[in-house]
């Protein structure tokens, strides 16, 4: 049997054009979250749970697992903040969170309280207190994103991503970004942030006139 001759580029239909490669996770406007936010049913305990989970990675920058490894003790209302316990290199670290996302975050809470969940539970567990798995996130996100219509890979680290760069453009301080993220180093933050959108670029590009 002959093995057909390719051409460099061209692609023989055999296999995806771009398997093996990873993507960067795509920004999402604040539009675009309130849209997956508002797709969770505002009623069902598992739609009040999952809008309160988007909110904690959208408007607290958690990562996946820190998200889930949360228990009721960790957040405070009253003061407006989430403690993580073990973040990346098992490093502590406090973030802020504004009062509108904490209140969406206190409707779950207090739902929970009513289905008889106790603070041995996870934070963001099943209606039978058993651990959510992140496959369950990985795939809610998509899901959401097809039933509101949008065409952007939605995945969680993307809610981190679109964080940070809400903060960035808002002309938030980088050591300010950086403990929000829970990053060991400015370096680490500063490259972060130049992988999602260049601020100083972006600002002198913007502020070109042009006009047809």
């Amino acid at each position: 049997m002959t093995t057909p001759v390719t051409q460099p580029g061209y692609h023989t239909g055999r296999e995806a054009p771009n398997k093996g490669h990873t993507y960067p996770p795509e920004n999402i406007t604040e539009d675009e979250v309130r849209a997956l936010i508002r797709a969770c049913s505002n009623r069902a305990p598992i739609g009040v749970r999952n809008q309160a989970l988007i909110v904690v990675m959208y408007r607290g920058g958690l990562r996946l697992g820190e998200t889930l490894a949360l228990k009721p003790k960790d957040i405070d209302p009253d003061s407006g903040t989430i403690t993580v316990l073990h973040g990346k290199g098992d490093r502590r670290r406090t973030v802020g969170i504004d009062p509108g996302a904490m209140a969406i975050i206190m409707r779950w809470v207090e739902k929970r309280e009513g289905l008889g969940l106790t603070g041995r539970m996870p934070s963001f567990c099943t209606l039978q207190g058993q651990p959510l798995k992140p496959s369950y996130v990985r795939t809610l996100l998509p899901r959401l994103a097809d039933k509101v219509g949008l065409e952007k890979r939605v995945h969680p680290h993307g809610l981190r991503h679109t964080h940070s760069y809400e903060l960035m453009m808002e002309g938030v301080p980088v050591p300010v970004i950086q403990q929000q993220l829970g990053h060991a180093s400015l370096a680490t933050t500063d490259r972060y942030l130049r992988h999602i959108a260049p601020k100083d670029v972006v600002e002198v590009m913007r502020r070109r006139n042009w006009s047809v």
